[in-house]
């Protein structure tokens, strides 16, 4: 099970949101190539980062951003936040992004869905992000009234293969993950799954390890790391 470190953008600045919500942003010391640095220097082996001003637009808005990371480190990366068309998918991986995370456009167009997926085969990781049991799309602001369980049986059966599945009351709080629903996610479905939200100590960490066997591929980290609540190096040695 990979730890993968998150980097939030805003403004092009590091930041965390507490459940989703752009009003309650917290800044961080870090620009977005130092924090990267520094997670990669304490055995990070992938990056999670995301635009979320690209969510909230609807389109990529921190691109130079993410060009000076991939410059600065060698470890792949997943990328999203405002991918909504085949160019942008294309021109992110031509950057030297490893896989590209859909999430609202994915959710919504099954037909561009199964077309992106025919295009990059396996460099496609969706998003599911979950409110209360409705999937919520457009930066996390706009309700589908899909559930989630039913939604990822529909996502494998046009072919993904990884997703990302992110609680967002959990996001930002430290609280522990929704670890009963990342578990009924992974006894039905074959998908590779990374788990996102709530992370706060390392025992949150041993206890989705014990989920590994069931498809967990990852869990991402992000407000834990940049408070000091969790050390990196001793989650990714529990992780491993």
């Amino acid at each position: 099970m990979l730890v993968i470190p998150a980097i939030d953008i805003r403004r092009g600045k590091v930041v965390r949101l507490k459940m989703g919500d752009y009003a309650k942003e917290k800044p961080y010391q870090f620009t977005p190539v130092a924090a990267a640095r520094r997670w990669v220097d304490c055995g990070a082996e992938r990056l999670h980062i995301v635009d979320l001003d690209g969510a909230r637009k609807g389109k990529v808005t921190n691109l130079a951003t993410l060009k000076k990371i991939l410059s600065a480190i060698s470890i792949p990366v997943e990328f999203g936040g405002g991918v909504r068309d085949l160019e942008a998918v294309s021109l992110i991986l031509k950057e030297g992004v490893s896989e590209v995370i859909l999430g609202t456009r994915a959710i919504t167009d099954k037909d561009f869905l199964k077309e992106v997926l025919r295009k990059f085969p396996k460099r496609i990781i969706v998003s599911v992000d979950v409110r209360e049991g409705d999937v919520k799309v457009a930066g996390w602001l706009k309700g589908t009234g899909k559930n989630p369980l039913d939604l990822v049986k529909a996502l494998e059966s046009v072919g993904v293969t990884k997703i990302i599945y992110t609680d967002i009351s959990k996001d930002g709080v430290l609280e522990g993950p929704n670890i009963k629903r990342i578990e009924e996610i992974l006894k039905i479905t074959d998908i590779s799954l990374i788990a996102s939200g709530g992370v706060a100590s390392l025992d949150d960490i041993k206890r989705l390890k014990e989920l590994e066997d069931l498809g967990l591929f990852g869990v991402i980290i992000g407000k834990a790391l940049y408070e000091d609540k969790i050390d990196l190096k001793e989650a990714i040695r529990i992780a491993a």
